[in-house]
């Protein structure tokens, strides 16, 4: 039982911290806070809520999983593009490779799938030369 509990309280601390950076993420990302509700996997009305009070936020495994992935790539921008804005716009702009198929890497991310998040991350550590942000 007490095994339970401390993940429990383990994973409300993360989920809290996660909210507490989350938002500004999207920010400098340029997101809607619509967008910003799908790349997690939540209905907008309980991001809104989240966002407003980080120490409620109630993450699951599938939340914590897509914001691990959001948070890498964020990191991996920032190493691969020291420029602040350019590693802010990349997800933005058109890309050629044939992962995006001449599309934004966002449009990729909006199609709300975990998978995504986790195509881009990977995309960016191999660009990285291997290994996770």
């Amino acid at each position: 039982m007490a095994i339970q509990h401390n993940t429990a309280d383990k994973r409300r601390e993360m989920g809290a911290a996660a909210m507490r950076t989350y938002p500004n993420i999207s920010h400098a990302w340029g997101l809607k806070e619509s967008e910003a509700a799908l790349l997690l996997g939540v209905p907008d009305s309980t991001y809104r809520r989240w966002k407003q009070a980080p120490g409620n936020a109630r993450l699951d495994a599938n939340h914590l999983e897509r914001m691990s992935l959001i948070l890498g790539i964020y990191k991996a921008l920032h190493i691969l593009l020291p420029n602040k804005e350019a590693a802010n716009s990349w997800l933005q702009r058109a890309n050629r490779n044939p992962l995006f198929a001449g599309h934004a890497p966002m449009e990729r991310l909006l199609n709300g799938h975990v998978s995504d998040l986790y195509v881009v991350r990977q995309h960016l550590d191999a660009a990285r030369g291997g290994g996770h942000a």
